[in-house]
């Protein structure tokens, strides 16, 4: 009884020493899941915002959102998971946003200041098609391959992430295969 007159005081508000031990699990919860999760979040995130900056800030958002939610996770998939949906919900909430439809528009006199690339290797080379081959899919196919063979998820559980059905999912990495093929077909 005792120890229950410490845990609140007199609103009926948690107590200080109980704050502190939510908040000291919420970053045990937050460090153990950036080390094991962060990277696989910012990898969907790139994925999803074809930016670094923009995937940055996803990533922020995500992690901030898993320290306030503070949600308990039956297993480490469970986890993953719910990771990965807040982030596609976050890539979405950044695709809808005033913000993000305002773009730079750089003339011939600043493309020009801007250092030149160097110089790829074959194997740059065959990843930078790749990668310029994943850019051409669309979003929703994108975040399904990346889900599907980065990630290693199955269509039922892209699904259960995505918010999509089963066989949209199956559309999806169908469609982006087929696009693939004709488009690295085309660079041999």
């Amino acid at each position: 009884m005792e120890e229950n007159m410490y845990d609140t005081d007199t609103t009926g508000e948690p107590s200080a020493r109980r704050q502190l031990a939510g908040a000291d699990a919420r970053a045990e919860l937050l460090e153990a899941s950036l080390s094991r999760w962060g990277d696989t979040v910012l990898r969907l995130a790139v994925n999803r915002t074809d930016n670094r900056s923009d995937a940055e800030d996803v990533f922020q958002t995500v992690f901030m959102r898993l320290y306030q939610a503070a949600p308990r996770f039956t297993d480490d998939e469970h986890e993953k998971a719910w990771l990965l949906r807040v982030t596609m919900n976050c890539c979405a909430d950044l695709h809808r946003s005033p913000w993000r439809k305002q773009r730079a528009v750089y003339d011939d006199e600043t493309a020009a200041a801007l250092p030149a690339p160097p110089a790829p290797n074959a194997g740059d080379l065959a990843n930078a098609a790749l990668a310029q081959a994943l850019t051409r899919l669309s979003g929703k196919q994108r975040a399904a391959v990346h889900l599907h063979y980065y990630e290693g998820y199955s269509t039922d559980e892209i699904a259960q992430i995505t918010g999509e059905q089963p066989a949209t999912v199956r559309s999806h990495l169908h469609r982006a295969r087929k696009a693939l093929r004709l488009d690295l077909g085309a660079h041999e």
